[in-house]
């Protein structure tokens, strides 16, 4: 089977196979791209800025298709999928609308006599190594500040997306992007390697899983590249006694199930004080349960498949693992019966360090719920994670709320609320959750040249 192919998660039928390029069509391509830059980079900024706006506007013109084909592929229930594209498309305007203001050149403020600003330059061709859980989202978090600041890209999307890797293609050269400007590549793991190693190439942004971050980081560091990694995540979402305990579960449930529960931000690990425990519990598991499994084109249904059977099988093998050690399945926890790639809503309690699913990412529609006496003790289990992704933190308390907040390992924390991406907020985190940030004015500072120009 090719390597880029559409697989349909709710039924495991092969519809259409794609070929890996050669290996001429890979120097074309980096070719082109060290060409195309040349003239991308002297073009005037409002020429590069409503080429976005016109992508933004094709989004929302093909919204119906585009969101249909990303429940082909990947599986996500039509109703989450029109709103990635949405999101798609406000990343697009944003840039488009804003990008221009945050590119102006910063006046210094020097000690010696005449004037110094720093300005936002481009560096050059650019590669992604885009995932499949946000198949147009992720792809526009990088895409759009990179095109608007002058960047030429190379786009490796992910095997299991490769349609709708086109259709963005096709947007962007419809939009007014010369040839050259942004190239799909259906490129293989080694083909990727030897990208990154060529002198045309001037960095790489991944989203994807830690093991993926460590190889491409390694390359770059290697060849001396710029590197953007967004990994995994185990997500706290912290419950303290004071909590509005309904807006808590309110907001948990879909935030650990929606897209199946296959997002990096997704709230993995439910830190409870012991007050509200048995409460929460409770209320958790009820709304839980009615997340009930169905075909994502259905316009009712909250929890399609996952992405593929081999990913539905890992998060399987992980909550078998918990359960076989002591852990307790309140819902869901068994391979349903039939065809396609789907897993029930499933919560866990009773976990202990030896268990799997206690370290690793669980990366499916898997809630983890841990009991805690204290504001501390929920601080120190947050932060015992190899990730520091986003977070949430729950309490009624603003001084508890800043404490705890001031205190997480974390590159987003949500007081009251989950995070959330928008086009204006940053989007990053530490430890073995990456390097580097996307969106808003820092999106346009990651793959820049931040030039200081002095007059005397």
């Amino acid at each position: 089977m090719s390597r880029y192919a559409t697989i349909n998660p709710a039924t495991g039928e092969t519809v259409e196979e794609f070929d890996t390029i050669s290996g001429d069509e890979v120097e074309q391509a980096l070719a082109s791209s060290a060409e195309a830059y040349r003239g991308w980079r002297d073009t005037p900024l409002e020429e590069r800025s409503a080429v976005l706006m016109r992508v933004a506007d094709l989004y929302r013109q093909r919204s119906e298709d585009l969101a249909r084909l990303m429940t082909l592929e990947m599986g996500k229930p039509v109703g989450q999928a029109r709103g990635e594209i949405e999101l798609s498309a406000s990343i697009f305007e944003y840039y488009a609308t804003k990008g221009p203001e945050l590119l102006e050149d910063e006046e210094l403020d020097i000690a010696g006599s005449g004037r110094a600003v720093v300005r936002t330059a481009p560096i050059g061709p650019l590669l992604g190594v885009m995932p499949w859980n946000f198949p147009h989202y992720q792809v526009a978090r990088f895409v759009a500040p990179n095109l608007l600041l002058g960047n030429t890209i190379l786009l490796k999307h992910a095997g299991s997306c490769p349609q709708q890797a086109l259709r963005i293609a096709d947007m962007i050269s419809e939009s007014g992007a010369p040839a050259g400007v942004y190239q799909n590549v259906f490129a293989s793991n080694e083909q990727v390697a030897g990208m990154i190693a060529d002198p045309r190439l001037h960095g790489v942004s991944l989203t994807g899983s830690e093991r993926a971050g460590s190889i491409i980081g390694g390359l770059a560091g290697q060849h001396m590249k710029k590197a953007v990694l967004e990994l995994g995540g185990s997500d706290p979402f912290i419950v303290l006694a004071d909590a509005d305990v309904d807006a808590a579960v309110a907001a948990g449930v879909p935030a650990r199930f929606g897209n199946a529960g296959q997002t990096c931000t997704s709230s993995k690990r439910f830190i409870v004080a012991s007050d509200v425990y048995d409460e929460f519990v409770e209320k958790f598991v009820a709304q839980a349960s009615a997340w009930v499994m169905g075909d994502p084109n259905d316009e009712s249904t909250r929890l399609g498949p996952m992405a593929s059977v081999g990913a539905r099988d890992d998060v399987a093998a992980q909550v078998e693992d918990a359960v076989s050690k002591g852990a307790k399945a309140h819902a869901g926890g068994q391979v349903p019966d039939g065809a396609g790639a789907y897993y029930p809503a499933t919560v866990l309690t009773d976990l202990e360090p030896s268990m799997r699913a206690y370290r690793e990412e669980l990366f499916g529609p898997v809630a983890m719920v841990h009991r805690v006496d204290s504001v501390d003790a929920a601080i120190d289990l947050a932060n015992d994670s190899p990730f520091g992704l986003g977070s949430a933190v729950f309490t009624q308390d603003g001084d508890h709320a800043a404490y705890v907040a001031d205190r997480l390992e974390v590159g987003m924390v949500g007081l009251n609320t989950t995070v959330k991406s928008a086009p204006d907020l940053p989007f990053g985190g530490v430890k073995s959750s990456g390097i580097g940030r996307e969106l808003g004015r820092f999106g346009l500072d990651e793959f820049s040249n931040k030039k200081l120009v002095r007059h005397v």
